[in-house]
Parts: structure tokens; C-alpha cells; sequence
């Protein structure tokens, strides 16, 4: 069964909405950081630190794309952005943007410890709440 992690924008988050290409963006931003690490350190450390390349279908265009590897020990990863309605402590409800990393059944356990990776670094650079595949979640926005 495939298993999903959220990243959610909410109120006190850097950005309100992103789009899946800005997300692209981060991806590579995030292979590149990788990259650089492996050049300190003499290594081609960018290909073993996240071996996925995107991938994107016709249909999936502007909604979602999936990170594929050509290794042996990973598979592939689903990413999509969307909104959901929430209602805030007053009662109003809002509109919240959130970015999914969903895992095929097909996913190894390396897939999985990648995609976490990868769900930290976006949280992170995006100020969100984290809803991790094992249904924990953690904050990495300012809190009152």
C-alpha cells in the first residue's frame, strides 16, 4: 500500500502557496547542495546522496511528477502540490496549501529514507508542518 508525508503551509510559514515548479526548483537546489558536499570532500557524493532524476507524464503537468532512480535499491518517488479547506481556532476556514511525497507500493526502504530527507529539507526551506510517513509530524515554522 502506498504511504504519503505532507508538508502543509500554514499561517506563520516563509510562503503561503507554492507551485510544482517551485518545488522543482528546491529539488534542484537540493541535488545541488548535495553536489557541492561530495566536492569538498572529493566524492561524487551528489549521485549517491539522492540517485533520482524527474520525471514527468502528459497528464501530470503542473500537478504532480515522480523522482525515478536507475539504482537497484531505489525505485521512485511522487510529488504534488494541492489545497485543502481547514478551519482555523476561530471557525473561519482557510484555504492551505501542502506538498505531498507519496510512496508507490513498489518503494524500497531506501526510497523511504530518501524521501524523508527530502520532505526535511523542503519543510525546512519552506517553514512548514512536516507530516511524516509514520504519521509524526514536526514544525519547522516559528511558533508563538
Amino acid at each position: 500500500m502506498a504511504v504519503n508525508a505532507y508538508i502543509k503551509l500554514v499561517p506563520s510559514s516563509a510562503k503561503q502557496t507554492v507551485t510544482i515548479e517551485e518545488v522543482k526548483e528546491l529539488f534542484y537546489d537540493y541535488k545541488n547542495n548535495t553536489t557541492k558536499t561530495g566536492n569538498q570532500i572529493g566524492w561524487q557524493y551528489g549521485e549517491s546522496a539522492f540517485p533520482y532524476e524527474i520525471k514527468e507524464t502528459a497528464e501530470a503537468k503542473g500537478k504532480w511528477f515522480y523522482l525515478h532512480s536507475n539504482d537497484e535499491r531505489y525505485y521512485a518517488i511522487l510529488i504534488g502540490v494541492d489545497r485543502e479547506t481547514i478551519r482555523n481556532d476561530d471557525g473561519q476556514e482557510l484555504e492551505q496549501t501542502y506538498i505531498q511525497v507519496t510512496l508507490p507500493e513498489q518503494s524500497t526502504y531506501g526510497d523511504k529514507g530518501k524521501a524523508n530527507e527530502f520532505c526535511k529539507y523542503l519543510a525546512k526551506k519552506l517553514q512548514g508542518e512536516l507530516h511524516l510517513f509514520n504519521e509524526r509530524v514536526m514544525y519547522y515554522y516559528p511558533r508563538k
